[in-house]
């Protein structure tokens, strides 16, 4: 990982870390975990579970990010896509932390609009991870990892330049759903339905190439 990407993770881990210590003792022994689609708590924890959540999470991450470079084969290191490795290895050490504010915020008695509030989350890191998504470079670990696209370098590169403008506009439209009211149905084709369109057009794309 580039220094900068290195450096806000670790940041964004000791910020959550003192977040937790700080609010830790507040919280109550018991406290919800995990919500259902319509935004009704069905699942409890013990409030030391904030912890795995957060900052253990966060750091398992970071640790897994900084192995990678090192267990990648050769031909297909994942520091070949430069910063924009870095810069998707912070994503979800960022989302963590959102993760587990919002169950921090829950705890503490904030109102939130579950139902609307996660949906959110999760197109926000779509338009985050698909922008620079042709930036990455054929690998086994990050990417649209599927048969084609690493058996042939021209279809990895068209696939996930055709990956990213699916994943930011899934990610703009989930946005305008969410703030419409759409159904909780619609939310989820629109945070799903870019995968299985990248794949099959892999494919497509792979069969077409020539003999």
């Amino acid at each position: 990982m580039k220094p900068r990407a290195l450096w806000l993770c670790i940041l964004m881990i000791l910020a959550m870390t003192a977040i937790t210590a700080y609010y830790y003792p507040t919280l109550p022994e018991v406290m919800p975990t995990h919500w259902n689609y319509a935004g009704q708590v069905d699942g409890y924890g013990a409030r030391w579970q904030l912890w795995l959540v957060g900052p253990v999470a966060m750091s398992a991450f970071l640790l897994l990010a900084m192995a990678l470079p090192w267990l990648s084969p050769k031909q297909f290191e994942v520091q070949n896509s430069g910063a924009t490795y870095g810069y998707l290895m912070a994503i979800p050490v960022a989302l963590f932390g959102a993760i587990e504010l919002f169950m921090l915020c829950s705890a503490l008695g904030v109102k939130l609009d579950v139902p609307r509030v996660m949906p959110v989350i999760v197109f926000v890191v779509l338009i985050l991870m698909g922008n620079p998504m042709g930036k990455v470079r054929r690998n086994f670990f990050i990417g649209i990892r599927t048969p084609w696209t690493l058996a042939s370098e021209q279809v990895w590169h068209t696939t996930h330049r055709l990956a990213g403008k699916l994943m930011v506009g899934s990610g703009v439209l989930g946005l305008l759903a969410a703030w419409l009211g759409a159904p909780h149905w619609l939310l989820l084709v629109l945070m799903m339905a870019w995968g299985p369109l990248a794949a099959g057009y892999s494919l497509v794309r792979y069969k077409n190439l020539p003999q």
